[in-house]
């Protein structure tokens, strides 16, 4: 049982880190207008980070006008060379409507792989051709079109924060959280407080002791989304310039283009101020020979991407048949264990 929740708890430190580390990419543009220096630094970041996928969606796009959508993938590296997408989340800005919808995929999501050719957990696709098969899992689960991905490895949330010699949020009320790594608990206190990259970590991730439940939690997830993209973007963090693209470059990979930075940063301003929308996916989980599988309902799957490509302004057909080939369940028995 101990064991069970220490890689449930794993699995939301991964989650967090990997949601953090996008933001923090996707609006570090925002510091472009601050000059060349950035601009050229940008650059030289970019070649260590850009890489195209092959399954993309084909759109012509005008960042800061057009609808788009992200993939976020948090990726667990394993022995042998193997990694899995280990944290999924699809999100969907429209910036006319000034609109953002996100939507977290279990990774014990029990889906078709094309590349396997028969039914596992969707979070084995990266295996088989990394994040072109995930983006494909995923482009056929939720059935909308995805324009960019961004991997990380989970390691930049902390960095950042450190880089930024933490930030400061507003608690809302009082209560004691576990830290990763020490397994120390601090105490939050109501009112103002600084936070390093460890305690910022779990204070995003506490959910238990939020009467809000879910909903506090995100909450206090856009809190220090926007405490991080305020003081990486501003004057004081010119200097930390190199550290902060270093912590990005060492843990991420995207196919969105540098040419594109700039109208990020122009997008930031417009919608900088937007609440997240958060849809979940409804359905159950499900214990098969000792493996535990989340079933995703499928009315639930499909208002999801209705929701989203209405968003989007876009039409997509549903990919999902019942003649998709299921494997025996001996098969996805890969150690990980219980979901509950």
């Amino acid at each position: 049982m101990n064991s069970r929740i220490s890689k449930r708890s794993r699995r939301k430190v991964r989650k967090m880190r990997v949601f953090l580390s996008f933001i923090v990419l996707f609006l570090l543009g925002g510091g472009l207008i601050y000059g060349y220096e950035f601009i050229d630094k940008t650059s030289k970041a970019s070649k260590q980070i850009f890489k195209p996928s092959k399954n993309t969606a084909e759109r012509e796009i005008e960042i800061a006008k057009d609808p788009f959508s992200v993939l976020l993938v948090g990726i667990e590296n394993m022995e042998g060379g193997k990694g899995r997408s280990d944290v999924l989340l699809l999100a969907t800005v429209n910036p006319a409507k000034e609109e953002i919808y996100m939507v977290s995929i279990p990774r014990d999501t029990r889906t078709f792989l094309p590349e396997a050719g028969y039914e596992t957990k969707i979070n084995h696709s990266y295996g088989y051709d990394e994040v072109n098969s995930t983006i494909a899992a995923v482009n056929r689960l939720i059935d909308v079109p995805i324009d960019y991905y961004i991997t990380t490895n989970f390691d930049g949330f902390e960095d950042v924060v450190d880089t930024l010699n933490g930030i400061e949020v507003n608690v809302p009320f009082t209560f004691k959280a576990q830290l990763t790594g020490s397994l120390k608990w601090k105490t939050y206190y109501e009112g103002p407080m600084k936070l390093n990259g460890n305690e910022a970590l779990a204070y995003v991730r506490m959910r238990k002791s939020d009467p809000q439940g879910d909903h506090g939690r995100n909450q206090r997830q856009q809190q220090v989304i926007k405490e991080i993209i305020k003081k990486s973007t501003s004057f004081s963090s010119l200097t930390k310039l190199d550290d902060l693209i270093a912590d990005l470059g060492e843990n991420v990979t995207t196919n969105i283009p540098p040419s594109k930075f700039l109208s990020f940063a122009k997008l930031y301003t417009k919608i900088k101020n937007t609440e997240i929308q958060n849809l979940k996916i409804e359905g159950k989980d499900e214990q098969v020979n000792s493996v535990w599988f989340f079933y995703p309902d499928e009315d639930s799957l499909k208002t999801i991407s209705d929701t989203l490509n209405a968003s989007l302004g876009t039409s997509y057909g549903n990919q999902l048949t019942s003649d998709d080939p299921i494997e025996p369940d001996s098969a996805f028995d890969d150690g990980l264990g219980s979901t509950q």
